[in-house]
């Protein structure tokens, strides 16, 4: 059994939790968070499952010092990004290998900055440790799942990422209102919507299909537009939305393959279904991820996740664990290093059939 311990208890640490716990060849060895609350909980109560058997703590040094061999990371890197950064180098300089979705300019990391990288290096060649970033989209929505599906055309022309989703089921109101900009007036500029941003975010998945497909971006291009509400709304987890402020949101990052957009990633985000309803919508439900593949056969499947009582935020926040769990024990099995999803297969879930919980 490879010790585990979960780094964080917010939307995907969870959800990671119950990860390890289903996992065969993982075992939950210790829980970290932040919050002075959280001390002393049992796992499986911070997690919504029955008792698990192990503590939350506070205390990150004790968990180093018993060397675990994996640790999920599931603490936000959106607004603190140099602290998840730091804590990672220092678990990956413990030996551990590390999953994480925190840290978004790695997931492409043969063209990661080196003031990011480097570090990483350094901590493997000095630990042992490993580092796999992933996540849903960014993540296997916009890196394996399109490669694979690319497969099963004749002719491929372009190939198109969405993700469509309502944004008031994302209960995380820092990044939803600060970051994205919905509730905030039209003349508010989003850092998450800044020029360039989403390329920095976005762009290592483009990378990532480009090197699969076997071809080369020589470009990346953004589109933006945003919509604002035609009406006061009112959200059952983040409150109320005025009217006129940012109520839609519609980007994409396009690779540029041969002078033509041949790989987009596209965002259609929305804080209320009302908004910009001309724009795609999911199938059904507030949200769903889609991948299109224009050439012959036209392609396009979706996939539409939920958890935690019907969620599909959560549901996508479980399936981006999913693919960091389940890779925790081939990294174990393989030499230390930085791995990026075109590295780490996905992998199916033996052992696991039969076996849901709580």
């Amino acid at each position: 059994m490879i010790a585990t311990v979960v780094w964080g208890t917010g939307n995907v640490g969870r959800a990671a939790i119950r990860a390890v716990d289903a996992h065969p060849a993982l075992k939950l060895t210790a829980v970290l968070v932040h919050d002075p609350a959280k001390v002393g909980k049992d796992a499986g109560e911070l997690a919504g499952t029955g008792p698990l058997g192990v503590a939350a703590t506070d205390d990150i040094d004790a968990v180093l010092a018993a060397s675990p061999r994996a640790i999920v990371y599931a603490a936000s890197g959106d607004v603190r990004f140099d602290d998840a950064h730091a804590d990672i180098v220092r678990a990956v300089r413990a030996g551990a290998i590390v999953v994480t979705p925190a840290l978004y300019p790695l997931y492409d990391q043969r063209n990661a900055p080196p003031e990011l990288r480097n570090p990483v290096l350094a901590a493997i060649e000095d630990g042992g440790g490993s580092l796999f970033v992933s996540g849903v989209d960014p993540g296997w929505g916009n890196d394996v799942l399109p490669l694979l599906i690319s497969g099963l055309g004749t002719d491929v022309d372009v190939v198109r990422c969405q993700e469509i989703f309502d944004y008031s089921t994302y209960e995380q109101p820092d990044s939803v209102r600060y970051l994205v900009g919905m509730g905030r007036p039209m003349d508010y500029d989003p850092p998450m919507l800044m020029a360039g941003v989403p390329s920095m975010v976005w762009g290592g998945q483009v990378r990532l299909i480009a090197r699969g497909l076997g071809v080369k971006v020589t470009e990346l291009r953004e589109t933006l537009d945003r919509r604002p509400l035609a009406e006061t709304v009112t959200t059952r987890t983040m409150g109320e939305f005025e009217k006129g402020t940012q109520g839609a949101v519609r980007f994409e990052v396009q690779g540029i393959v041969g002078g033509e957009p041949r790989i987009v990633i596209e965002h259609v985000t929305r804080i209320h279904p009302s908004c910009a309803p001309d724009w795609p919508t999911p199938p059904s439900g507030d949200g769903a991820h889609r991948v299109i593949i224009e050439g012959r056969p036209r392609i396009e499947v979706t996939v539409e996740a939920t958890d935690e009582g019907e969620n599909r935020s959560a549901g996508g926040n479980a399936t981006a664990v999913g693919r960091l769990v389940g890779a925790i024990d081939w990294l174990a099995a393989v030499e230390p290093g930085l791995y990026d999803a075109l590295d780490v297969p996905l992998r199916p879930a033996a052992g696991k059939l039969g076996r849901s919980r709580p």
